[in-house]
């Protein structure tokens, strides 16, 4: 090889090499990921998100929400929030409410997304014991719950079905019908309808983890799928196509 030849062929290799180091490792993590952008039910104005990230079997849950009711009596509002599981895995459209008050119950929005499986609690017990426990309920208008908890067959075997859903209970009596203003809750008699009723709804769907796009967060979203990988790897082709040229010039040039 003469030395044109050499000193165009290492940058060359050495560019294709660098345009394929930004292609993001395609390996399982050894995790299963869910997850779940929540929805509004019965008017609500809150928003939320919810991740699931199962090893073996343990999981871990982070739920986020905001724009929920901020008190209650008083007091910071405790909403309780679940996984529910066992039915068909959906939020329970308008049309679930049948008697007829404008507001979809728990016990009507059962059909639709199932009994509790797991209950997402701040602190604690994480079985259906503990679904109406208002001391580890999530308070005020918004709030995080970051729980790393041993799964439960009956949930382990919703999210693998994909009928697993969260939801997020208690709206704001104002915003109700008179009738429901008036009625009760289906689960506690003693408190009234909204207390017990859902706010925010969304079923966790498998996803793939995100991958981390560097060093610092620059603000700028990467993508990680099969466009940027058939990116890089064009990118090196065309590099090495143009140096190759080069050389072929250097080469003419040469003779």
């Amino acid at each position: 090889m003469n030395k044109a030849l050499r000193f165009l062929a290492v940058p060359t290799l050495a560019l294709g090499a660098l345009a394929l180091s930004g292609v993001p490792a395609m390996a399982h993590d050894g995790s299963d990921h869910y997850q779940s952008t929540l929805g509004q039910l019965n008017g609500s104005s809150a928003s939320g998100s919810v991740t699931v990230d199962v090893t073996g079997n343990q999981a871990h849950a982070v739920l986020k929400v905001s724009g929920l009711p901020a008190t209650f009596m008083d007091a910071p509002y405790p909403h309780v929030q679940h996984i529910h599981g066992g039915a068909q895995g959906v939020c329970p459209a308008p049309s679930a409410d049948k008697d007829g008050d404008q507001v979809v119950s728990t016990t009507e929005g059962a059909p639709s997304y199932g009994a509790i499986v797991t209950t997402l609690s701040t602190s604690g017990d994480t079985s259906p014991a503990a679904g109406l426990d208002l001391k580890v309920a999530g308070q005020g208008a918004a709030y995080t719950v970051d729980r790393t908890f041993e799964l439960n067959a009956e949930t382990k075997a919703a999210l693998e079905a994909g009928t697993a859903v969260v939801v997020v209970h208690g709206l704001d009596p104002a915003t109700l019908s008179a009738a429901g203003q008036a009625a009760k809750s289906d689960l506690v008699p003693s408190l009234p309808l909204a207390a017990t009723s859902p706010a925010l709804c969304g079923t966790l769907k498998a996803g793939q983890m995100q991958m981390p796009t560097g060093g610092a967060d620059t603000g700028i979203t990467q993508d990680t799928g099969t466009d940027a990988t058939a990116l890089a790897i064009g990118g090196g082709l065309t590099l090495v196509a143009l140096a190759g040229g080069a050389y072929a010039i250097r080469r003419r040039t040469a003779a």
